[in-house]
């Protein structure tokens, strides 16, 4: 199973920001839409780096308050690991565990075409557990 098959379930939207935003800028755009990260594109929509709330939490606790006036830019996670959409779920999945991060942009063509989530990956994983817990059930019940 691969990554395009989580993209088919939640779509390709992805929320983005521009390198030279606010932090506070994008920390309002975070809260408004309840995600927690923002792919920070330019201006050909390539990819430059993510914020995640977890970023901007480490900034203003190293920087105080103001670093919420700062530059996108200047606080974001610039080495993205990136995924293909044939790129398999387990190996994504390993990836986003052993980096230790929770977003992985998609890129399909040099493009970014989506984004999953730590919890995509295990709102997977946990549908097919159901489903196979629910074969096995139905199965159990016509021997």
């Amino acid at each position: 199973m691969s990554v395009a098959l989580i993209l088919a379930t939640k779509g390709h939207d992805v929320a983005t920001t521009q390198p030279h935003r606010t932090m506070q800028e994008a920390a309002a755009l975070l809260a408004d839409k309840g995600i927690g990260a923002l792919i920070v594109t330019g201006g050909d929509g390539d990819v430059l780096g993510v914020l995640s709330e977890r970023d901007i939490v480490r900034s203003v606790g190293r920087h105080g308050a103001g670093a919420l006036q700062d530059p996108v830019s200047k606080h974001m996670t610039a080495k993205v690991a990136t995924a293909s959409m044939t790129e398999t779920i387990d190996s994504a999945m390993e990836r986003m565990t052993n980096g230790r991060f929770r977003h992985l942009p998609v890129i399909e063509n040099s493009r970014l075409v989506g984004v999953i989530s730590i919890g995509d990956v295990v709102k997977h994983r946990l549908d097919g557990l159901e489903s196979e817990h629910r074969a096995m059930r139905d199965y159990i019940a016509t021997a």
